[in-house]
């Protein structure tokens, strides 16, 4: 590069302004970037929804009709009196309670029976039925649920007493909402992990397009090597994923849904895009089709993301724990962890691309 060419005439950011000015011509992209906005835009109305989803126990079933048979039934019925939603039948005849679970009297059936235990002791063996196919079967399903552990922790009270050992004393019931957990858990994660993801991918068809069009020879001719080519294509891609992070939660912000420690965050952010677009690229200059790229792009970012479970501390849960303000030295060292390899991936990406032979593109 000439000494006197002003820095914003570098061939890479040159090449990075036109790739982020040519997503406006992409569909599918803008799609992508409506669906975002939309969610983080009206996420306060959207939560309701999505978390019914994520805890069916959030939406009130209403009234559930059970219908009680068997010897335990008297400690089934204790157990359902705890519960709000949930109005216990006892039926002496098991005959009768199934007619009226076929009939539709009764929203589920639940037979309570004693049974010995291995250690010669006697337990309570509950079978449950409800219908299927329907919305409200999972209503139900956590309705009964929920009787099923109101009667485990009865009968861990009153059997304390035969233990030789004083048991580990139960956690007090807590009444939390669930919408805190989904959207610091689930919502959050997304809308600022998607952005990487999408910019990677990007990155593979930017790459592979200019292969394909060969285009590549006429950017070379300016002159631009080709590692300028593709350190311009991953800049714009890198630097796209959090700036989009940080409108997505500014907008959280706008709709009432605090996010603390925004700085960490899109650093962490930045470090995802880096890997994944390091990822989109190399694919991109080793394969040069576009089809084969993005399937060894979807490929290999599921198997990583994947195996991010292996980590002490999962990205999605740094990236909650960074939100809800209760980061540990763990999350700190996760985010410099996942500088340091986006940094380390991207040089070494650039040796390789350093080493390829354009002509033979």
């Amino acid at each position: 590069m000439p000494e006197d060419r002003p820095w914003y005439r570098d061939p890479r950011l040159v090449v990075a302004r036109r790739d982020v000015a040519s997503l406006s011509r992409e569909k599918t992209i803008v799609l992508a970037l409506l669906i975002q906005l939309f969610v983080a835009g009206f996420s306060s109305f959207l939560v309701v929804g999505l978390t019914s989803l994520y805890d069916p126990g959030s939406v009130s079933a209403g009234e559930v009709e059970m219908a009680v048979t068997g010897e335990a039934r008297e400690e089934l019925l204790r157990a359902a009196d705890e519960r709000d939603g949930a109005d216990a039948v006892a039926f002496e005849d098991p005959q009768a309670a199934r007619f009226a679970f076929q009939e539709g009297r009764v929203d589920a059936l639940l037979a309570a029976e004693y049974a010995d235990s291995p250690d010669g002791g006697q337990r309570i063996a509950v079978t449950a039925r409800v219908p299927e196919g329907s919305v409200r079967s999972t209503l139900v399903v956590v309705e009964v649920r929920g009787v099923l552990n109101a009667l485990e922790r009865q009968e861990r009270i009153e059997r304390s007493g035969y233990l030789d050992d004083d048991p580990v004393p139960l956690p007090p019931e807590a009444s939390a909402s669930p919408y805190f957990g989904f959207t610091y858990t689930v919502l959050i994660p997304l809308l600022l992990f998607l952005p990487a993801f999408i910019s990677g991918s990007v990155a593979v068809d930017t790459v592979t397009e200019e292969m394909e069009r060969g285009t590549l020879e006429l950017l070379r001719v300016a002159p631009v090597s080709l590692l300028d080519v593709v350190d311009g294509k991953a800049l714009g891609m890198a630097a796209l994923a959090p700036a989009q992070s940080l409108l997505w939660v500014l907008l959280l912000s706008a709709n009432g849904i605090r996010v603390a420690n925004v700085l960490a965050l899109l650093v962490f952010v930045a470090a995802v895009a880096t890997l994944v677009v390091t990822i989109g690229v190399t694919l991109g200059v080793a394969t040069g089709r576009r089809r084969p790229a993005q399937l060894l792009y979807s490929v290999l970012t599921l198997v990583v993301f994947g195996a991010a479970v292996l980590l002490p501390e999962h990205p999605a849960t740094t990236v909650a724990k960074l939100a809800v303000d209760s980061p540990s030295l763990l999350t700190y060292g996760h985010v410099g962890g996942f500088v340091v390899l986006a940094v380390a991936a991207y040089a070494a990406a650039r040796q390789y691309i350093a080493g390829v032979d354009p002509s033979a593109l």
